[in-house]
């Protein structure tokens, strides 16, 4: 098998160097000045899987060094990665160059560039066996998307802080680079059979004071210190944590605190968004928020609003995404545009805010063809796709279809004859997701754990380099199973995992 295949995902190219590189149990590494953080993750990783120790020092500038040095693996910054003046940005930003030959070189633009080269360099241990015998080559590498990642649902199911700092590390080990946090949602009331009164909500956000305080969830929440701790970690493994607060609709856990809100005298999941007050809520609560996130894009839900409300729902809709860019975070939604006006109409005031990027994930409710024609930048995260309903009979109940998705999707497939061109410029990349729908069903993260991992390297494979031509599924499966090792988990290893949900 070619090298560029024993990796999840695989290298864009590779030029066999001829030899192989053997490693010791003892390593001495050189960063250059701003790379010594990818470094020692690299180093702890390394003496996790592999049992390998390492030696760091740091270098200016980030020269290569003599032969006569002792050092075997070099990580090294250059901003302008000549090796790929071809490739545009963003994705130039996470492209690398891993050399294996005397010594193992990493070199990349940006830290996340070095931090995708050293999961590379992870793998390829991997993948040598007890032998530790690296074929020498230089490998060019660079993602197709720059958008690759998954949208975990904590609104209906609190989801513990070691759990989601596990995903954070199971995205990057196949290079997904974007973690989504539905931060509140409601039961489906018409499918329980439930009065609103009765029906489960979840704010995950702890204010320790003020305003806003009273809507923390009493079954789990997260605080500053705990959303600190996700936005630290992502960092040091190459990813962006979004942020979703959804409104107006999908908002019980805002009414239950205050009814006046509330469409129907507040016997509702919707804000009543005539007049300014919902809307100004939602600001403020913003606000108190925004701090914590990190991530330059924030998410501010809008879908499936109830219909007829076109004026309302468009109005929210552009103050929202107006009011966020003026905090300095650019606006995500999710697509509802066809279902809620018929079409974005002209740009705004008089019709949708076009600086919005749009997660199309209904054909019906707003489909790529029609919000690429707007000018919208999307994201693939279509439901028939991409959805996981833990133990539904809808969407995919058990995890998503991994043997259909790798003969028949594409990031640019959408379902039907929803296709567009691929790495179209539009097209940023796209988001699989966990929504927790049924809050009646007994599971638990590790059911949630069980169903979604093993769609993140096929997305992975798929949203960094496509399909590889001629692998069939089960090849690529064995491939999975023998890079299925991830470094640093903390809680999916800690327990024993729950054996199925019941009712």
């Amino acid at each position: 098998m070619s090298l560029k295949r024993y990796l999840v995902p695989g290298f864009k190219q590779f030029t066999p160097g001829g030899g192989s590189s053997t490693l010791g149990d003892l390593l001495h590494f050189r960063a250059a000045v701003g790379a010594e953080a990818a470094a020692r993750t690299l180093m702890s990783d390394l003496a996790e899987l592999h049992g390998i120790q390492g030696v760091l020092s740091v270098s200016a500038p980030a020269d290569i060094p003599s032969q006569g040095d002792v050092v075997d693996v070099v990580l090294s910054l250059d901003p302008t990665l000549t090796d790929f003046a071809t490739i545009d940005e963003p994705l130039r930003a996470e492209a690398y160059k891993l050399e294996v030959g005397e010594r193992i070189i990493l070199t990349a633009a940006t830290e996340q560039g070095l931090q995708w080269a050293s999961r590379s360099f992870l793998q390829l241990i991997q993948s040598c066996g007890d032998s530790r015998a690296l074929e020498a080559g230089t490998a060019l590498d660079w993602p197709d998307y720059p958008v690759r990642g998954f949208v975990i649902d904590t609104g209906r199911r609190f989801m513990a802080p070691e759990f989601i700092r596990d995903l954070i590390r199971t995205l990057s080990w196949h290079k997904l680079n974007t973690l989504v946090i539905h931060l509140n949602d409601n039961e489906i009331a018409k499918d329980t059979g439930r009065s609103w009164d009765e029906a489960q909500h979840g704010f995950r956000l702890r204010a320790e004071s003020g305003e806003f305080a009273p809507l923390a969830s009493t079954d789990g929440s997260y605080s500053r210190q705990d959303w600190a701790s996700f936005e630290d970690l992502a960092a040091a493994r190459g990813i962006t944590i979004i942020a979703e607060i959804d409104a107006p609709a999908h908002s019980r856990a805002f009414i239950a605190q205050h009814p006046e809100l509330g469409r129907d005298n507040g016997n509702s999941d919707m804000l009543d968004l005539a007049g300014d007050h919902a809307v100004n809520f939602m600001k403020r609560l913003f606000d108190e928020f925004l701090p914590w996130f990190r991530g330059p894009v924030v998410h501010f839900g809008a879908d499936e609003y109830e219909r007829g409300l076109d004026e309302d729902f468009k109005s929210y809709f552009n103050q929202m995404a107006a009011h966020l860019r003026s905090a300095g975070k650019s606006p995500m939604a999710w697509g509802s545009i066809t279902t809620m006006s018929g079409g974005a109409g002209a740009p705004a005031p008089e019709g949708y805010d076009r600086d919005v990027l749009i997660c199309s994930w209904n054909n019906g409710w707003y489909g790529p063809k029609e919000a690429v024609a707007d000018g919208y930048r999307i994201l693939n995260t279509n439901d028939e796709w991409l959805y996981t309903v833990p133990y539904a009979d809808y969407y995919c109940g058990d995890g998503l279809r991994l043997e259909k998705l790798w003969s028949d999707w594409e990031p640019h497939v959408f379902g039907g004859d929803e296709v567009l061109d691929k790495q179209h410029p539009q097209l940023l990349g796209s988001l699989s997701a966990c929504w927790n729908d049924l809050v009646l069903m007994d599971y638990n993260e590790h059911d949630i754990f069980r169903m979604v991992s093993p769609t993140f390297p096929m997305l992975g494979q798929k949203m960094w380099g496509g399909t590889p031509e001629g692998m069939s599924f089960c090849e690529f499966s064995e491939l999975t199973d023998r890079m299925a090792d991830c470094p640093g988990r903390e809680f999916v290893n800690s327990q024993v995992a729950a054996v199925g949900g019941k009712d």
